[in-house]
């Protein structure tokens, strides 16, 4: 898979009149190598490419690269040097660089190292845009870490008790997420209850667990791909408001989801959603979009948002949330959320297979 990568890359490279890209953010070194590192760099040009580390990375990255695609080397001298080395090698008169991530410094220093290149953006762009497209490989990185996920939320809801904090809560879902294969977690874990429920991105208090809503939003990462799943519970007896408000959001969750398919607009995949939640009378409690990408960031294009473009549509390959929700302010707030690919055939795959039905505890 690695390989039709790094050739799509320098076809795309050929396309845009690039003889090299300088590629220096982790997340899109891994995504080109499938090593995880933190000092170096990886230089692409349209003949060779080259995995530059230090004595630390050497023996791993030799473990984990392929040969056949990727030079390894520790240089002896200066790791800029050793690139422009190369780059005299291969002939590259134009590089370019990650505009979206790169230091204004480290450019600056890349222009007088790199003597006689022309130093460009849109590295960034290129490489994002087929990252957008995950292939089988991703997906099966994806499929585990979700499993590992909504193995987290069949463990949460055996051990949650009165007593518990929100950190707690926070805490003992990463735990186990980790306890279960995962490399860390795919962001920092919410678990807000009651009133704090109302904030969609609310931080976990050392308080314990307030009566109604429990929001629940994390996930696991595996070979460095990530997991996004929201389950929200109600602590006690759900009153008739709180079933409203559950059940709204769960049918626009689902509806939209039924919808999913290669050629929907991702503004229509939005407004599906939205339109069942202003229906049932929460105009104005549905402050964020639908959804987003998801992949080794675990926020990426495409957004389902009703600020998407008209072209923008969904494809193949593609991998997003459907995560609609109901915030009432100084009250309570739910949301639902599933990991959905779209498969080579058009059709989705939902990743995520926690159950959806009103869970009360307590």
């Amino acid at each position: 898979m690695k390989a039709k990568r790094i050739q799509k890359l320098q076809a795309e490279m050929a396309k845009k009149g690039f003889d090299a890209l300088i590629v220096t953010s982790e997340i899109n070194q891994r995504y080109l190598t499938g090593f995880a590192y933190t000092d170096g760099y990886v230089l692409v040009t349209t003949g060779k490419c080259y995995l530059l580390t230090d004595f630390r990375y050497i023996e791993a990255a030799k473990a984990t690269v392929d040969a056949s695609l990727f030079d390894i080397l520790m240089p002896k001298g200066g790791m800029l040097d050793e690139m422009a080395a190369k780059m005299a090698e291969n002939g590259v008169k134009i590089a370019a660089v990650e505009e979206a991530t790169l230091a204004l410094s480290a450019y600056e220093r890349f222009k007088v190292k790199f003597a006689g290149v022309d130093i460009v953006p849109g590295a960034s762009a290129l490489i994002d845009t087929l990252r957008l497209y995950k292939d089988e490989e991703e997906f099966a990185s994806m499929a585990r870490a979700q499993a590992i996920t909504d193995a987290a939320f069949e463990h949460i809801l055996t051990v949650l008790h009165p007593d518990m904090t929100e950190i707690e809560v926070a805490l003992e879902l990463e735990f186990f997420m980790r306890k279960m294969g995962s490399e860390g977690i795919a962001f920092d874990t919410i678990a807000v209850s009651g009133t704090m429920s109302a904030r969609p991105h609310g931080e976990p208090r050392p308080v314990k667990l307030e009566k109604g809503f429990l929001t629940m939003d994390y996930g696991a990462r595996v070979d460095g791909y990530c997991s996004d799943m929201t389950r929200t519970v109600v602590l006690g007896k759900a009153d008739a408001e709180i079933k409203k408000v559950y059940y709204t959001v769960l049918e626009a969750q689902t509806t939209a989801i039924d919808a999913l398919q290669a050629g929907l607009s991702c503004r229509q995949a939005d407004k599906i959603a939205r339109d069942i939640i202003n229906a049932a009378g929460y105009e104005g409690c549905f402050g964020h979009s639908l959804g987003h990408g998801v992949g080794l960031y675990i926020h990426e294009n495409p957004r389902l948002s009703f600020g998407a473009g008209e072209n923008d549509v969904l494809c193949p390959g593609h991998v997003v949330t459907a995560e609609p929700g109901i915030y009432i302010e100084g009250k309570y707030g739910c949301r639902i959320e599933d990991m959905i690919g779209i498969k080579a055939d058009g059709t989705a795959h939902d990743f995520t297979k926690s159950r959806k039905d009103l869970i009360e505890l307590f």
